[in-house]
């Protein structure tokens, strides 16, 4: 798998990217993630990306021919499965989102900043919006890097144990049940019993149990139906 990111500020995403599963990953083989600095497609002897909007509103907004350019540059050389903008107003990352993403071979992401980019950007380079929750960020890059982790821990190998993915909360719709690991007692605070009984089947059904109480109570909305 292909990620590459388009960004205004490229050193944001220098941490996210270079620790934990992703570098896993990456040592790996089984993703390539590459992060494109917009200023290289700058207008001018500043390579100006960001102009004053029409309509005199402030702030300012990423200018179409840097974004237009690179993606062009980049199409040039594969083929794209999707080109995703990081939208405060797109639909709201969830697992199947992320599910889906990792089946994929080549995506771009492309981060807002600024007061945003311009619509025609949105109206005929992007095919996907994708928010990480109702709230503004300063730009896109924290929610690019969620949004590759969140892709990436999904591709078979990048994680020791591919099993664990499974279990994750959400994966099956609903939170994943509470957790332990030894002592199985500290300060009086005990395991539960089941737990510790080695039998799979029990397990299994105390799982499940507080996997839907869990939601129930903490995330109901996980369970209405459409």
């Amino acid at each position: 798998m292909r990620i590459d990111i388009l960004t205004a500020v490229p050193d944001l995403l220098e941490s996210p990217l270079n620790y934990s599963i992703i570098q896993r990953a990456k040592t790996k083989g089984l993703v390539e993630i590459v992060v494109h600095n917009l200023h290289d497609y700058g207008i001018g002897a500043y390579k100006q990306i960001d102009d004053y909007g029409f309509g005199g509103d402030a702030g300012m907004i990423l200018k179409i021919e840097p974004v237009f350019n690179l993606i062009n540059d980049l199409k040039a050389q594969r083929e794209y499965d999707e080109v995703i903008y990081t939208s405060p107003d797109g639909e709201i990352l969830n697992q199947g989102i992320a599910n889906h993403l990792s089946t994929l071979e080549n995506i771009i992401i492309l981060c807002g900043h600024y007061k945003g980019i311009d619509q025609r950007i949105r109206e005929h380079l992007i095919t996907r919006e994708i928010s990480v929750g109702d709230y503004v960020l300063s730009g896109g890059e924290i929610p690019a890097a969620i949004i590759t982790d969140a892709v990436v821990r999904l591709i078979p190998g990048a994680i020791g144990d591919e099993t664990s993915a499974l279990s994750d909360s959400f994966q099956d719709g609903l939170l994943s049940p509470p957790i332990y690991t030894r002592p199985a007692e500290f300060n009086g605070w005990k395991v539960p019993d089941v737990l510790l009984s080695g039998n799979p089947k029990l397990i299994k059904a105390w799982q499940d149990e507080q996997s839907l109480e869990r939601t129930k109570r903490l995330r109901p909305n996980l369970l209405e139906k459409d």
